[in-house]
């Protein structure tokens, strides 16, 4: 039995299986997953596990080098959103790199999310909870 970090096999298998640039989608509860996505449905209950715990296992596991959110979450979900930069700007602080962030369109998110190697869903029920993160290479 593996004895830490993420214990969810579907999640850590997807993670493993990451390269420089492959993406994964953490989302929550209300954004649509395409058929063709591998889904780790993580969702419990309404807000469990929520957003920002969601982000944070991935991220003791994953090497980020970008992040691309919903422009619409800056004014529709300033305390998941704040508390989202708040854990990337210490990621940046653990891996030493900077990670680039950027914003489009809600409509443009969902596009984009159909390309993630993954899409984890958390059990967020608030407006724009979502991100999506790009792998990089930790050497």
């Amino acid at each position: 039995m593996k004895k830490n970090g993420i214990l969810n096999a579907q999640l850590s298998h997807l993670i493993a299986t990451l390269g420089h640039t492959d993406s994964i989608t953490v989302c929550d509860a209300g954004l649509p997953i395409p058929s063709s996505a591998e889904r780790v449905d993580l969702a419990l209950t309404a807000g469990v596990p929520h957003f920002l715990q969601t982000v944070e296992v991935v991220t003791q596991e994953l090497f980020v080098e970008k992040a691309v959110l919903a422009e619409e979450i800056k004014s529709k979900n300033s305390d998941v959103y704040y508390g989202l930069l708040q854990q990337l700007q210490q990621l940046e602080q653990k891996q030493g790199n900077k990670i680039e962030i950027d914003y489009v369109s809600h409509q443009a998110f969902k596009a984009l999310s159909q390309s993630s190697k993954g899409i984890v869903r958390s059990g967020e029920c608030s407006l724009y909870a979502n991100v999506i993160l790009y792998s990089g290479v930790p050497f």
